[in-house]
């Protein structure tokens, strides 16, 4: 645990190799009080849940949601936004590299089986 420890720049992450990690994916619904994202994020959190270890998030801002889950080692989390409803895609955050990607609701469980290994 202490290797996977990484503290830079005011940031704080556990750098888990994601076969490891407690939760290999995070769902979050971008505002807390959209019931359509809700709904939308509930529905994704269930499909992953039966193939994945996987968090649930509506608490805070979401860069607060993104921060709790680098903290215990998750290694992606994906956010339901308003784009979502429109053409089903979402974002999915790398925890290591901070980066972004919109990848379509079809090709998400793809994306996480090549990341995996």
């Amino acid at each position: 645990m202490f290797d996977a420890y990484r503290d830079q720049d005011k940031r704080v992450w556990l750098q888990l190799d994601p076969r490891v990690a407690p939760y290999q994916v995070a769902v979050f619904p971008l505002l807390a009080n959209k019931p359509a994202l809700i709904s939308q994020a509930k529905a994704l959190y269930d499909v992953l849940k039966i193939k994945y270890h996987v968090a649930w998030d509506d608490i805070g801002n979401i860069g607060k949601r993104y921060r709790r889950q680098d903290e215990v080692g998750t290694p992606w989390c994906v956010t339901v936004d308003f784009d979502t409803l429109k053409d089903k895609t979402v974002t999915v955050r790398d925890r290591d590299t901070m980066k972004q990607i919109r990848l379509s609701l079809d090709k998400l469980q793809d994306y996480f089986e090549n990341e995996l290994g």
